[in-house]
């Protein structure tokens, strides 16, 4: 009984071995949903496809591109480059010029972005390197809220609670203790190139801090690890490792938030005060090139008044197609197309 028990597996019987072989289950056949030839034609399908939706885009641009050019060239052939020289505005002599205009467009652009460079580009900084975890994604989520809003609630909100602050507290304290520069001279009436500015400087900003915010989280965790370990401050590892790091797509963003500004209408025309006049004071009336086409338009009556009008709208497309454009490049010249480094 113990030599049995204690049988070798090598001396089992030959039987006993065949009966533990497993045999593999049979491979069922499949066919494919598509044979080679209906798969390569649903591909041509596809590719035509997608070439179709790239191409509408391009084509469309070109439409707009051409229409605008074809209608303003009545206006072209009558003033020629002196239409972006020239002050006056008169329909009713069929005398244009578009210099107040871009007067305008060009002082509210840059107040805007003086206001709201420095408030997007702390909030970036606060949400990517000091802020909390807990509270980083709801002050993200609020920050990217401005811009959903429609420009004509900024307009409304303007009109009621931003014009009468500005007419009985602000631009008085402006006009006594910054009138000798001239910028805040005369009087205050609260529509004014002043409150254009303040208004587009609160739409930009989202624009801004948001990408502002993906360049910096790109920006190499070693950069601000080294500033640390040679003993930087927080303030210097942010200003040496992260900021200068991020300067060009930092720079790109504030383009891109004077694209914006640039093209903005409906909140700027509810506030800027809608006077053709080249004025150096900020609290004096302006008007913008947006503005002009959204106000008269449609009251344009001559050839030659709606051919001057549109040859404006041509001017801020070009304007900000190059703006625009100029701002993707500096921002891609940092992130190069890297995805955003996760926070802890």
């Amino acid at each position: 009984m113990a030599n049995r028990a204690f049988r070798r597996p090598d001396m089992l019987r030959p039987q006993a071995v065949a009966q533990t072989k497993v045999t593999a289950a049979p491979v069922a056949r499949t066919t494919p949903l598509l044979d080679a030839s209906g798969g390569e034609f649903l591909d041509r399908i596809f590719w035509f496809a997608m070439l179709a939706c790239g191409l509408a885009v391009l084509g469309i641009l070109v439409l707009i591109v051409y229409e605008l050019v074809l209608r303003s060239g009545l206006s072209w052939h009558a003033f020629g480059f002196k239409f972006f020289v020239g002050r006056d505005w008169d329909p009713v002599n069929e005398q244009f010029a578009a210099l107040p205009f871009v007067y305008g467009t060009l002082v509210s652009s840059l107040l805007a972005l003086t206001i709201a460079v420095p408030l997007a580009v702390g909030v970036a900084v606060f949400t990517t390197e000091m802020c909390p975890r807990a509270l980083r994604g709801p002050l993200s989520f609020f920050v990217e809220l401005l811009a959903a809003i429609p420009s004509v609630i900024y307009g409304l909100w303007a009109i009621f609670v931003l014009v009468p602050i500005l007419t009985r507290y602000v631009d008085p304290f402006l006009s006594k203790t910054l009138g000798w520069t001239g910028l805040f001279a005369g009087p205050s009436f609260g529509y004014s190139m002043f409150a254009a500015g303040i208004i587009l400087a609160i739409m930009i900003i989202p624009i801004i801090s948001s990408i502002a915010r993906e360049v910096l989280m790109v920006v190499p965790q070693h950069q601000r690890e080294a500033a640390l370990a040679l003993g930087a401050t927080r303030w210097e590892m942010i200003r040496i490792g992260v900021l200068r790091n991020a300067r060009a797509g930092i720079m790109g963003a504030i383009i891109l938030g004077l694209g914006r500004a640039l093209g903005e209408t409906m909140a700027v025309t509810m506030v800027i005060g809608n006077r053709p006049e080249i004025a150096k004071s900020l609290l004096a009336p302006g008007y913008t090139m947006a503005s002009v086409l959204a106000n008269e338009f449609s009251e344009a009556t001559g050839n030659v008044y709606l051919s001057a009008l549109i040859e404006i709208g041509l001017a801020l497309f070009l304007v900000t197609i190059v703006v625009n454009a100029l701002a993707r490049f500096l921002v891609w010249t940092v992130t190069r197309g890297q995805p955003a480094r996760a926070r802890a």
